[in-house]
């Protein structure tokens, strides 16, 4: 099991933030723009764990040389059924300096947008803080 699977499974933030790179590039299923930077890409990573609810891995997948994960997850937002995948790309110190994010369908992409964008004043808030 990868290290920020067991993180997110176990709620522990402090560790699912230990295991992102200073110069992690968040990739966001609903924004275009990617957020560079750990104290971004932690904050909203707090965000979703406030705004899923019933979140589950489902299955991962690695390549052989180890830096490159996919895990599938399934929760609930805003009442609907979301499926996705985190896809982690690792630095050369095994740290996260990737992560894309992906959802479906597309009623439950916008429940997200809509749920992340009520928590990103907060998210701002927490990032310009670290």
């Amino acid at each position: 099991m990868h290290p920020f699977r067991k993180a997110v499974e176990a709620g522990d933030l402090a560790a699912i933030e230990d295991l992102l790179a200073e110069d992690v590039v968040f990739t966001s299923p609903v924004v275009f723009k990617p957020y560079p930077g750990k104290a971004i890409t932690a904050a909203i990573l707090r965000g979703v764990t406030r705004v899923f609810t019933d979140f589950r891995y489902v299955r991962e997948i690695a390549d052989a040389g180890g830096r490159d994960h996919a895990l599938v997850f399934k929760a609930t937002v805003g009442g609907k059924e979301i499926e996705g995948c985190d896809f982690l790309h690792l630095d050369d110190d095994g740290r996260i300096d990737e992560l894309t994010v992906m959802v479906r369908p597309l009623s439950a992409a916008h429940a997200l947008a809509e749920a992340m964008g009520a928590q990103f004043e907060r998210i701002t808030r927490e990032a310009a803080g670290a």
